[in-house]
């Protein structure tokens, strides 16, 4: 589970460019920045609670239930988990044409 949060937060904070101060900041405060820290290079004791869930899913930009689902949390109902969204990457070839 702890590994699970820290490759979550590590990998989101990378996707995003983000500092954890930043992250902190998108989360209004609501989990500061130094929490953050210590749970990217895996030194947080491992409990999560719902608030901080909450707070984390803020700063990562992500929905609650994929920050709940890692740290063992019950999942939330989502009205927005059935709907459909397509990938929004593309892959560029060397000759400068989408693939």
């Amino acid at each position: 589970m702890g590994n699970d949060l820290q490759q979550l937060v590590q990998r989101r904070l990378l996707e995003l460019s983000s500092s954890t101060q930043a992250a902190s900041r998108r989360a209004q405060w609501a989990v500061a920045p130094e929490t953050i820290a210590h749970i990217a290079a895996g030194r947080h004791s491992g409990m999560v609670s719902e608030r901080l869930a909450a707070a984390l899913a803020r700063a990562l930009d992500v929905p609650e239930n994929r920050v709940r689902r890692v740290a063992g949390l019950p999942l939330l109902e989502d009205p927005r988990a059935d709907i459909c969204t397509g990938p929004h990457l593309r892959v560029v070839r060397d000759d400068g044409r989408l693939a």
